[in-house]
């Protein structure tokens, strides 16, 4: 029986993956142990149990990135959550850690290493992270998401999807998702979303420029979020929804996708064959922009400015667009040479052969060990130790023979 400690968390970019390869592991091998590492404070702390998994916390300790305070406190308090990680390796006899970057990953990257655990780290994001650029430095199974990434060691596994986009048969619902939505069999369909919170420049945008694409012979699909105060419309043809629970229904009726250009929406779009017109959210360090580099470079999206995207450009190259299908249709086909549906199992894979590998790892391109801790046992050490005690368990719990 092997235990996986997933690492991760904070936002949704980090803990929706991390649940995938849980639950993936979870299915395939039911007599593992799953644990999860995150923080009090992120959204781990919330869906990981609802999710059915024991979480383990770590102090949130970002990273500085600025001369202050905090900066000089990081060292001690860094050396201070590490410990404690590499108590929780020993405690539950931890065979891998596998990490997927946020508040939880540092520390727990460090741990490993130490306790000399098999580590995996999982990069969403094209511009990579700095947890996951320190943890590419002491393991040679890194995945990431997208071709363009550059980190130590990365192999492109793509993003470990929802089930509902990864066993998602668009053709086959698309029926059903223009009956949900009340949308014109005749007419394409253009798909617009900011996520559940809304996109306050796609909204306006859109709203403001409805009539034009209409007017090419489209229909308008458009959940605003629910933050949104744009609650009504005039027209027939724009369907306005504050929330959608069914995406996989709004994706099979969709025929182009306006978007923000996080790393799971950009990964579902292309995992799915849809073509996009992208649109990056302004704040950040500007990864949303790096991760729509792949599709838009293989010619399956349109790349926008937030500041760019206004009615007059909607105008002047959208509609020229909408009203050009054959081009919509290669577009569509581009942005299918980008994707990646079987991320979930080109992940667990990974995690999988570093445990295989293990016992015989070699690593000579990571830093030099520090003297081995009293955990830093293989996983074969470990499996073996467990069963040892279950077998002791048992003999002592037995009768004495006459």
């Amino acid at each position: 029986m092997t235990t996986y400690l997933l690492a991760g968390g904070g936002t949704a970019g980090h803990v929706n993956p991390l649940l995938a390869v849980a639950d993936r592991i979870r299915d395939t091998e039911p007599d593992a142990t799953v644990l999860v590492l995150g923080t009090a404070e992120g959204l781990e702390a919330r869906l990981v149990p609802l999710r059915g998994y024991e979480l383990l916390t770590v102090p949130r300790l970002p990273f500085p990135r600025r001369p202050s305070r905090a900066a000089l406190r990081f060292p001690s308090a860094l050396r201070g959550a590490v410990a404690g990680v590499r108590e929780l390796l020993d405690q539950h006899d931890v065979d891998v850690v596998v990490g997927f970057g946020g508040y939880a990953s540092a520390p727990a990257y460090v741990a490993a290493w130490r306790s000399h655990v098999p580590l995996v780290v999982h990069e969403a994001n094209a511009k990579p992270g700095i947890a996951n650029v320190l943890g590419s430095w002491f393991t040679r199974h890194v995945g990431v998401v997208h071709r363009s990434t550059r980190l130590r060691h990365g192999r492109q596994v793509g993003m470990p999807l929802r089930r509902e986009i990864e066993q998602l048969d668009r053709r086959e619902s698309r029926q059903e998702a223009l009956v949900e939505f009340g949308l014109d069999p005749r007419k394409p369909t253009l798909l617009v979303t900011g996520g559940s919170s809304g996109a306050r420049r796609l909204n306006e945008t859109i709203a403001r420029s409805a009539t034009s694409v209409l007017g090419a012979g489209w229909q308008i699909l458009h959940v605003t979020g629910q933050k949104s105060e744009l609650r009504s419309t005039d027209l027939a043809d724009h369907h306005l929804l504050p929330y959608c629970d069914r995406m996989d229904l709004a994706l099979s009726a969709a025929d182009l996708v306006v978007s923000r250009a996080g790393s799971a929406t950009v990964s579902e779009l292309t995992a799915l064959g849809l073509p996009s017109v992208l649109v990056p959210y302004p704040v950040g360090n500007g990864e949303q922009r790096h991760n729509a580099t792949d599709v838009v470079a293989a010619g399956g999206a349109l790349l926008v400015a937030d500041a760019d995207f206004t009615p007059d450009w909607v105008r002047s190259t959208l509609v020229g667009l909408l009203q050009d299908r054959a081009a919509v249709a290669e577009m569509a086909v581009r942005a299918g040479t980008v994707g990646v549906l079987d991320g979930t199992d080109r992940t667990v894979e990974l995690v999988r052969e570093a445990v295989r590998e293990a016992p015989a790892r070699a690593d000579h391109d990571v830093p030099p060990r520090t003297q081995r801790h009293a955990s830093s046992r293989t996983a074969s050490d470990r499996r073996t130790d467990r069963t040892d005690r279950t077998d002791a368990q048992t003999e002592k719990a037995s009768p004495e023979r006459p």
